[in-house]
């Protein structure tokens, strides 16, 4: 049926539509995507300058307009009021004015809003990756400098929440950093996936005119264009991919900060937090309350939320060019990469500072006799008796110990040997002093020289494998940074050419 049918007298925008969707567009538009649009705008007229779909007497003006524009407009200062569609075509009637609709007309050939919006939500995230992949980089040098510094302080490991075996804390912190180098490729990977200019793909279908992506892609500091036009408007993996990373980076962390917290608690309290990261009850002035992990911890949920809810966006929409990706989500978005870097930073920062409080780590390691696998693993290679049979013995003196509050190195050997002679029907050949070097945690580590041991040496091996995946890391990045730095130098420099003498 003709909408003439119905005799519509209504004018675009209507009121609630502008206040409820056209302006808060407009100004995430404004707020975010500024640069964007500029880039776009002076990439896409050299290309077609250089192609010869416009001539140097059609593309510098338009040059010298987009000049004008960037002089004469402050978009900060803006308001929308409905006389055009969006941030796109505020710039495009300044055009018009300064050029008239024909000449203006002529930057838009061959492209759409659709291949622009998806290029300017890629800019927007790029620039948003990269401070958010710098700051778990440092995150990772300095977990990598903190387990080399402490490769040599024991602590207890727990499982289940309870004490389970001796461990070292370089060799606790070197799991988290690994983790958190998994954590970076998988942004990497998505960074990759983000780094694929969709310029030139227009509404759909590419072009007829001779357009050239490679070198749009080039301008705009990509890696290399996006192949399948339709895919470049609708395969919103770029961002599925980049907030499913984030997810997975702050939900690992989430349970590093969460096991900092239980660490300091009063009762374990094998960590010591100082005092610039500690806050003082009001009324309780014995209290001295670690709340920069606890900020840690929600700022890594509310990180968690955001990108999870990022996805739960995308989910069940139509494999085309569609609002649900697109401006108010994009800014939705950014807010996972603020709520990250504050809690990125603010780890790195606290890491360093921590201190293992010695005395209670023996303490605790004394009270719950967590060396005896260690006993049952030497009367294996010692006495030749299977596992099992080394456990149970194990178990008897570890009960007996936990029963009278001793110290299994001190006050353990008689129950052993009694437990020995029960179990085995034979006299021990493990001396007394064997005995204690055995139960000893020192020992313990020092034995478990396995590749990804605690032991001296295997995990110096470990931390150095780390280092070098670390520079590696940085190496990339920094052919990234130069990369886009000389894009943006060419891009600068090829419009400075279309300007020619004012």
């Amino acid at each position: 049926m003709n909408a003439g049918t119905f005799n519509d007298t209504s004018t675009f925008p209507d009121p609630v539509y502008k206040e409820t969707v056209l302006r808060p567009l407009f100004d995430g538009a404004k707020d975010h995507h500024v640069e964007g649009f500029r880039l776009i705008d002076r990439a896409h007229l050299v290309m077609l300058h250089e192609t010869g779909i416009l001539t140097i007497e059609q593309a510098r003006p338009i040059a010298q307009a987009l000049e004008d524009i960037d002089r004469e407009v402050d978009v900060g200062t803006l308001t929308y009021t409905g006389e055009v569609e969006d941030f796109f075509f505020l710039i495009e009637k300044q055009l018009r004015t300064r050029l008239g609709p024909d000449l203006a007309g002529r930057l838009h050939t061959a492209r759409s809003r659709n291949d622009i919006d998806h290029t300017l939500f890629k800019i927007g995230l790029k620039h948003r990756i990269d401070p958010l992949l710098e700051r778990l980089v440092h995150l990772a040098e300095t977990l990598a400098s903190v387990a080399e510094r402490e490769s040599r302080t024991l602590i207890v490991a727990y499982t289940h929440g309870q004490p389970a075996q001796p461990t070292v804390f370089g060799h606790y912190l070197s799991a988290v950093l690994e983790t958190v180098l998994r954590d970076i490729a998988r942004l990497e990977a998505s960074r990759d996936i983000v780094d694929r200019s969709p310029m030139g793909a227009a509404a759909i279908t590419t072009s007829g005119f001779p357009i050239d992506r490679e070198l749009m892609a080039h301008l705009l500091g990509f890696s290399r264009p996006l192949q399948n036009s339709y895919g470049c408007i609708a395969s919103i993996d770029y961002i599925t991919s980049t907030y499913s990373a984030i997810e997975l980076i702050f939900l690992h962390l989430g349970r590093f900060i969460q096991d900092l917290q239980f660490w300091t608690s009063f009762e374990v309290g094998q960590i010591y937090v100082p005092n610039a990261f500690v806050q003082i009850s009001s009324i309780m002035p014995q209290k001295r309350n670690p709340v920069p992990i606890e900020h840690m911890r929600h700022l890594s949920s509310q990180t968690v939320g955001r990108a999870q809810a990022m996805l739960t966006i995308m989910h069940n929409t139509p494999f085309t060019d569609m609002n649900d990706s697109e401006g108010e989500s994009q800014g939705f978005g950014y807010g996972a990469f603020e709520s990250g870097g504050r809690g990125l930073a603010l780890l790195a920062a606290l890491v360093p500072s921590l201190r293992i409080d010695a005395g209670r780590v023996r303490q605790n390691i004394r009270r719950s006799c967590i060396t005896v696998t260690e006993l049952a693993d030497s009367l294996v290679r010692l006495e030749g008796l299977s596992f099992r049979e080394a456990h149970e013995i194990a178990a008897e003196v570890a009960r007996a110990i936990v029963a009278i509050g001793g110290d299994i190195a001190a006050d353990g050997y008689a129950a052993f040997r009694e437990a020995f002679r029960r179990c085995a029907g034979r006299d021990t050949t493990v001396a007394p002093d064997r005995f204690a070097e055995i139960v000893s945690a020192e020992n313990f580590v020092a034995v478990r020289d396995r590749f990804g041991g605690p032991a001296p040496k295997a995990l110096s091996q470990a931390i150095a494998g780390y280092n070098q995946d670390i520079a590696a890391i940085r190496a990339r990045m920094q052919d990234a940074q130069r990369r886009a730095q000389a894009s943006a130098q060419d891009l600068q420099s090829r419009f400075n050419a279309l300007l020619g003498a004012r």
